[in-house]
């Protein structure tokens, strides 16, 4: 009978051997936050939750499990940015610490795809998609594989708690207050360092890296690799501009607009 620690050898994943429980956890856990929300949530906000419809009492739990995910994965980033070792081999590196920080995410991504199909009408398979791609992005860095570079790419995360925020705001009434914009503010500005300023650069250093260790890198990991870091870099670009407009539109004063 094969173990499960020879399991994760023959799939090329040896470091899962050592992580595999933190996911678990950080699954269930996702799932403790999401009911917990759903009793709390009501009694901190009673009038607001009288007034929700459909779907919209579910998407606030959801948000509240975002929201928590994505402070973790931030504070998580910085630190292992932080790694000197890591920054020795930043291809092939590895790290216990910044593992348990992709493992917390993995897990996060396997409810999340759990309840994008749960939901799916009402959020799309656009977002199914999203949860099985980042689930697969970290999940094949166990090889390991870019633990220095990943947390790069998992401090896009430093902007969602701000766009939640914001979503939270809408539905608590607040929509066009003087916080809202303060807070769209802070968002527009995280996401541009985060995203596009950072990630583009940090990108650009990453291929350079991955490139001059080809021959260690098996073909598949270039496919996804390449597709994902393309594919969220063109979409980064895309919603920065959307916000942008949204920013205006919220905004913008009759005066100025004529």
């Amino acid at each position: 009978m094969i173990s499960s620690d020879d399991l994760f050898d023959q799939i090329g994943l040896p470091m899962l051997k050592f992580h595999w429980q933190v996911i678990l956890i950080s699954a269930i856990m996702s799932s403790v936050i999401f009911e917990t929300s759903r009793i709390f949530s009501p009694l901190l906000f009673p009038k607001d939750f009288q007034l929700f419809k459909n779907y919209t009492p579910t998407n606030w739990h959801i948000h509240i499990v975002s929201t928590v995910h994505a402070t973790i994965i931030t504070i998580g980033s910085v630190l292992i940015l932080m790694d000197g070792n890591l920054k020795q081999d930043r291809v092939f590196g590895y790290s216990a610490f910044a593992a348990n920080i992709y493992s917390i995410s993995c897990g996060y991504f396997i409810w999340d795809v759990i309840t994008a199909i749960m939901y799916v009408k009402y959020q799309g398979i656009s977002m199914v998609l999203h949860g099985v791609i980042g689930f697969i992005v970290i999940f094949l860095g166990y090889r390991p594989f870019i633990n220095y570079y990943g947390a790069v790419f998992l401090l896009y995360e430093a902007s969602t708690p701000f766009l939640n925020f914001n979503w939270f705001m809408d539905k608590l009434g607040w929509t066009g207050s003087k916080i809202q914009m303060v807070n769209g503010i802070i968002l527009i500005s995280v996401f541009f360092m985060a995203r596009i300023a950072v990630g583009f650069y940090m990108s650009y250093f990453l291929w350079l890296d991955v490139f001059s260790v080809k021959e260690s890198v098996p073909i598949h990991y270039f496919v996804i690799y390449g597709f994902a870091n393309a594919a969220t870099s063109a979409l980064n670009v895309y919603w920065f501009g959307l916000m942008i407009r949204s920013l205006r539109k919220r905004f913008t004063t009759p005066e100025i607009e004529s």
